[in-house]
């Protein structure tokens, strides 16, 4: 007889730890605890950590503030349930951590790092190295995708061109891959998980978004590229 065990799993707020700012308000951490096979594992959340990053506290529209905790609550347990979901009858919490590792990751916020470094060199090279300090620096308290965009009222059509155009061949498809989200998602929740990218429908809706805005570019190579991106990070996460 096959014995079969129930997952379990709670979020919940750490209070043996010290309170954090949440946009201005103090909160215990959040964390994350699943049970199987009478074994538990313990673990702080992801999208608490990436939420309460300082770019998602803004003011849109006369309205100032940054996600809720109900909504990062809600986020993540639908993280979860779509782990443990796709993972039985084999499940092990072993293998929930490697999953959990890929699948919340926001492909927006793992871009963007490398979408700051291209900046950062391509202003230099051209002899503009104080104004690429600071996008280096600067771009990490602001969404820069909303920095590019200041950028293209403020710079002279070639150069915007060039930043752009070149984007396309020395950094991540961040810039694509942020606009189709922005058009999908509404503020403050603006992410784009590895969870939601596997999905057919976002991948059919990203090539449209890219023949729409990017008309010139080859919408099947960026998703192989962005694709070919997340096989190493699969891997980083074994």
């Amino acid at each position: 007889m096959t014995k079969t065990y129930k997952v379990s799993y709670k979020t919940y707020f750490n209070d043996r730890l010290k309170q954090v700012s949440l946009h201005g308000k103090l909160t215990y951490p959040l964390y994350v605890q699943v049970t199987f096979d009478r074994k538990t594992i313990f673990f702080k959340s992801y999208y608490f950590e990436l939420f309460s990053k300082p770019r998602y506290f803004l003011s849109v529209a006369g309205v100032t503030g940054g996600p809720s905790i109900e909504a990062i609550i809600e986020k993540e347990n639908a993280l979860i349930d779509f782990i443990i979901d796709k993972n039985l009858p084999d499940f092990s919490l072993e293998l929930f951590k490697k999953e959990y590792a890929y699948y919340s990751k926001d492909l927006c916020d793992v871009t963007e790092d490398g979408f700051i470094d291209y900046m950062y060199v391509f202003f230099q090279d051209k002899g503009m190295p104080a104004f690429a300090v600071t996008v280096q620096y600067g771009s990490r308290f602001r969404i820069v995708y909303d920095v590019i965009r200041d950028m293209k009222r403020a710079f002279n059509k070639s150069l915007y061109d060039e930043l752009v155009e070149n984007s396309f061949y020395y950094a991540p498809p961040y810039l694509p891959l942020y606009g189709f989200m922005q058009q999908t998602k509404k503020w403050p929740m603006l992410s784009l998980t590895v969870m939601e990218w596997e999905d057919e429908k976002t991948t059919a809706g990203f090539i449209e978004f890219m023949k729409k805005y990017y008309p010139d570019k080859d919408s099947a190579e960026v998703v192989d590229q962005i694709n070919k991106w997340l096989v190493k990070l699969k891997k980083e996460v074994d």
